[in-house]
């Protein structure tokens, strides 16, 4: 067992072995695969062990998942540089293309870069939305598809690797469980009553099963494999073993390790750093998992050799990755210009729209310049990141000042608008056809005559007076026509059934006072259509039935879905499709638009339990869940009338 690992072993004359002991003090420590004792140890070995280290956990990593080797094959893009499509485009790319665990690094820096750039865009649209809208009840609400592309990718890749992990593990269990079989094999191998044929004999079978038994957990990795060449050299150094046999495997190992230390010499010289290095961390793994000890007598020289050359690397990668620090600060005095340039535009008064124009394309500019100037010291990214949001902040303000003054303009074209289809509402159900219809004609070219509103008010204000000039003119055509015989006697009927039903009263008992009402709607429905410009009588009749639901002790719901359906009936009766066909595409707008609210919080439900320290629900979060409920079930009133509406259509 490993955790037996110091316990003595006999040599061939069943005595205890000191030495052996000596040499299990250092073994944790060192990376390669010929333990050097403590005694040996110096101030160099001590120098390079955090750099030795650095490529045994990075060899270790490696090992329990060869997939990660291929991110060095993937290049590293400077991801701060690139917009938002272009992040979710590699992303995609990298998802869907490469093995999960090959582009860890890649997709967390796509992720940073790409979270960065949308909330500073969610930052400025929430600023535009709160200069435009001065009402308290008005809620921020910003769509930004392509945030919804980035969760998917982003979302699929958290699966793959959850799912290579799994299996992953199952794997990397087993293989441990057969390596530490082989280990306690070979620490129990040495015995002086063996036959040392048949002992060689299971001593390379050892190694052969080692060779194949796969990889194993990284934290496992160095302390495994330290044991296992721990007592390899036992067996070579204490056992009284065919010493010509010995000698060649020796030799043979030496001769490896020589050639790996000339190809590092060599690689000390090679211009591509990082490609070099790439090479170093792989020839220590061969170094530690492919080659076996040497005599004592190289030990030490040659495992100082390699460590010496692995610690020049390492200074001349520094040197690179410092020339590299140079870049980002000069990538820091770029952004820092810019920022001063966004900071003086913020204080460049112009009066003009046309102006403001130009202004805004200067800020864009070198918010692209901005993003694409490069990789700043990771000590001042925040606070650089920090200056630059302020800038365009204080810019996106001073520009909004200019267009406040502007829509005071539109609020008062608004302001004339919303009276001009006061007045024709007012008009809208005149029977003084002579009187009514210049009025009408006149209203229409002053709305011509009246500039722009404010683009949120833009559509409903026009639907409205659209609505009430097409409603009179409708009432006007209708007039011009010989009014039905049929239609006038529905009338009178309805006129007269109208005095009765007002003084009809509810007795207290639900059931009974609920199908009452349901037979007079019945049997007014039953006295047919009545003519158009008479069709008030129809408002004063559902006036009169709204009364008697409020007095009812039906749910909200039922209610509602009762006076909708009189509604629909009677328009479907009147003929009137343009009404039935503007009703249905309200309905369908509506149920859009609840579910892009349903699909909005859910979102948030999700950014927020997302979160590592989300252990319960906090207030936020449970206020939250209330909201979807209730959309939920507004959601499935919509959809009845909807559905109830089709029926109407079918039948």
């Amino acid at each position: 067992m490993l955790e037996e690992k110091h316990d003595n072993l006999p040599d061939a004359d069943g005595k205890q072995l000191s030495e052996a002991v000596d040499n299990q003090n250092t073994i944790e420590s060192q990376p390669n695969s010929d333990v050097i004792p403590a005694s040996s140890s110096n101030d160099s070995t001590t120098a390079n062990q955090t750099i030795l280290d650095a490529i045994a956990s990075t060899n270790a990593e490696e090992s329990e998942d060869e997939t990660l080797k291929e991110r060095h094959d993937i290049p590293l893009l400077d991801y701060e540089a690139l917009d938002m499509e272009t992040l979710v485009n590699e992303l995609q790319k990298l998802v869907t293309n490469e093995k999960v665990m090959s582009i860890k690094e890649h997709v967390e820096e796509i992720k940073k870069a790409f979270l960065a750039k949308y909330h500073h865009l969610l930052e400025e649209k929430k600023e535009e939305f709160q200069a435009e809208n001065t009402d308290p009840n008005e809620t921020f609400e910003y769509h930004f598809p392509l945030k919804n592309k980035f969760d998917q990718y982003y979302t699929l890749y958290k699966d793959n690797k959850n799912n290579h992990f799994k299996s992953l593990q199952t794997s990397l269990k087993s293989n441990l469980e057969a390596r530490l079989a082989i280990v306690e094999e070979l620490r129990n191998l040495i015995d002086p009553q063996a036959n040392i044929k048949d002992t060689l004999k299971h001593f390379n079978d050892l190694r052969e099963r080692w060779k194949n038994a796969g990889p194993i957990p990284k934290d496992k990795y160095n302390h495994v494999w330290n044991n296992y060449h721990f007592h390899v050299e036992n067996f070579y150094d204490y056992l009284h073993l065919d010493r010509e046999a010995r000698d060649i495997d020796f030799k043979h190992n030496l001769d490896l390790k020589l050639k790996i230390i000339a190809r590092v010499e060599a690689l000390v010289l090679e211009e591509d750093v990082n490609k070099a290095f790439r090479e170093l961390q792989d020839l220590h793994k061969i170094w530690k998992e492919d080659i076996g000890p040497v005599s004592k007598e190289h030990r030490d020289e040659i495992w100082n050799k390699f460590s010496e050359l692995t610690k020049q690397m390492h200074d001349k990668r520094e040197k690179l990755f410092e020339k590299q620090r140079g870049s980002e600060l000069e990538n820091l005095a770029t952004k820092k210009e810019i920022i001063a340039k966004i900071e003086q535009l913020a204080t460049e008064k112009v009066n003009a729209h046309a102006q403001w124009l130009t202004q805004i394309e200067k800020v864009e500019v070198l918010r692209n310049a901005f993003f694409t100037a490069g990789k700043v010291p990771s000590d001042v990214n925040e606070a650089t990141w920090a200056a630059f949001k302020t800038a365009v902040r204080n810019f996106n303000s001073f520009k909004n000042s200019f267009y406040k003054d502007i829509k005071k303009d539109q609020t008062e074209n608004l302001n004339k608008k919303i009276a001009l289809v006061a007045k024709a509402k007012e008009l809208q159900e005149s029977e003084d056809f002579a009187t009514t219809t210049p009025i009408m004609k006149q209203i229409q070219e002053e709305w011509k005559q009246i500039g722009h509103v404010p683009k949120k008010y833009s559509d409903k204000i026009w639907n409205e007076f659209k609505e009430a000039c097409n409603h009179y003119f409708a009432k006007l055509k209708e007039q011009r026509n010989e009014e039905n015989s049929e239609e006038i006697a529905a009338f009178e009927n309805k006129k007269a059934y109208l005095e009765t039903i007002k003084e009809f009263q509810l007795i207290g008992d639900h059931k009974t006072d609920l199908e009452a009402i349901k037979k007079h709607i019945e049997t007014w429905k039953n006295f047919g259509k009545v003519p158009f410009p008479r069709r008030h009588i129809e408002g004063k009749f559902n006036k009169i039935l709204d009364a008697l639901f409020d007095k009812l002790s039906l749910s909200k719901k039922e209610t509602d879905m009762m006076r909708f359906s009189n509604r629909m009936e009677n328009l479907s009766e009147s003929n009137d499709i343009r009404k039935l066909d503007n009703e249905k595409i309200f309905l369908m707008r509506k149920i859009e638009e609840v579910q892009n609210e349903i699909f909005q919080l859910e979102n948030n439900i999700q950014f927020f339990t997302n979160t590592k320290n989300a252990k319960k629900e906090n207030s936020i979060v449970l206020e939250v869940r209330k909201n979807i409920a209730i959309h939920k079930e507004s959601l499935e009133v919509w959809k009845e009338k909807l559905q109830q509406l089709r029926n109407l259509n079918l039948e």
